[in-house]
């Protein structure tokens, strides 16, 4: 039987790990998206901002670390899952975490280019309210916001 996943309020110590589920994650599910700042930063941004501030929750599993979940006051900032843990119900469990932890409703923005994210997302009864072109994002690609309920 496969180790339970425990769902914990990230700490200072994940911040290596955190990072690359992060990395991992965006680079097998956007291929073709340019990241918008090389790998060391993103371990900085993850390491010195995201992992210390309070609303980051992480998924472990056998003292692994496979997904990371940011929040913020009516936001989802963050949610990526290490390629190799999902379809785990993982990301089920974040978000209605996130829906629990805001009940008053949640917006997201997500590539539109993320075909498995925005199907995810529908499933969990967000709806696409916005679409850009991608000028006002650092990766400079089209995306859409999200709104529960």
């Amino acid at each position: 039987m496969a180790d339970p996943v425990v769902l914990r309020p990230a700490r200072a110590d994940d911040g290596a790990a955190v990072a690359e589920v992060w990395l991992r994650s965006f680079d097998a599910a956007l291929p073709t998206v340019r990241r918008a700042h090389p790998d060391d930063e993103v371990r900085r941004w993850v390491r010195e901002e995201l992992v210390v501030r309070a609303g980051t929750w992480v998924a472990e599993t056998a003292g692994d670390v496979v997904g990371v979940l940011a929040l913020s006051p009516g936001w989802i900032d963050q949610l990526y899952l290490d390629p190799d843990a999902r379809g785990q119900g993982i990301g089920d469990r974040f978000v209605a975490l996130a829906q629990q932890r805001e009940p008053s409703g949640l917006q997201l923005w997500t590539f539109q280019v993320n075909g498995p994210a925005r199907r995810f997302y529908e499933r969990h009864g967000f709806v696409a309210v916005e679409r850009t072109d991608g000028a006002g994002n650092q990766e400079r690609e089209p995306d859409v916001r999200y709104r529960w309920p």
